[in-house]
């Protein structure tokens, strides 16, 4: 797949041909009948900046849920009810100098159609209007050629095994970023950068992408803790 990122003509290309639905890891996944898609009112002022670069958020499904599974809002993602859920998106965001484009104008909203199209990758229609919104109005004009820019980002990577790793009792956010690039061996591993929460506790993955969609060097804040940092994965099961 990196090999169609590297040439932002042929992702072009690849965007109209490949195939439109997505997974996350997930141990199950069920699509509801019909779902509805919010408003979204923009949460801070729009900043329309040029992009230079992207970054792909990651979650740890089981974490984001912990306290959440009775939660109306979060009932698809965190109930059980669709299915159980590993990495999953949380979006793609377009970086910028200093700071990031955000909640660029459009008249344009998520149709039912769409959100149900990525449900699988982002169990959560208030996140996938949201993040179309928020972010995905400053890099196109649809928000279908944004969703189906994720997936193909989404589709070209290989998630490590995160139970397995959070058995370890001596993880380090190096062995996390270890297991990522020993099976995804085109990522450096400068560009895969850890969220954890204040407790330690895996929250994301932050995976760093230059204009021309090829794996980059994190910036500091998007690297978070060093390889030496401890690191527990929640497994929610």
């Amino acid at each position: 797949m990196l090999r169609y990122l590297s040439n932002p003509l042929a992702l072009l290309a690849l965007l109209l041909s490949i195939p439109s639905a997505a997974s996350a890891q997930a141990y199950q996944c069920r699509i509801p009948g019909s779902v509805s898609v919010p408003e979204i009112a923009p949460a801070g002022r729009p900043r329309p900046l040029p992009v230079t670069g992207y970054t792909l958020a990651v979650s740890w499904s089981p974490e984001f849920c912990k306290g959440r599974e009775m939660q109306s809002r979060h009932r698809t993602q965190c109930s059980g009810r669709s299915g159980r859920f590993g990495f999953v998106a949380h979006g793609l965001w377009p970086d910028g100098r200093g700071t990031w484009p955000q909640y660029c104008s459009t008249q344009r909203k998520v149709s039912p159609v769409e959100a149900r199209r990525n449900m699988c990758m982002m169990p959560s229609t208030a996140l996938i209007a949201s993040q179309w919104t928020k972010h995905g109005s400053c890099m196109t004009r649809r928000p279908e050629t944004y969703f189906k820019v994720t997936r193909i980002l989404w589709n070209s990577i290989t998630w490590p095994d995160a139970d397995r790793l959070s058995r370890n009792d001596e993880l380090t956010a190096g062995m996390l970023r270890d297991a990522f690039v020993r099976i995804n061996p085109d990522w450096p591993r400068e560009a895969v950068g850890v969220s954890a929460n204040t407790r330690g506790w895996l929250r994301e993955l932050r995976l760093c992408y230059g204009k021309d969609f090829m794996p980059r060097r994190c910036n500091a804040r998007q690297y978070g803790p060093n390889d030496r940092a401890k690191l527990k994965i929640w497994r929610g099961l």
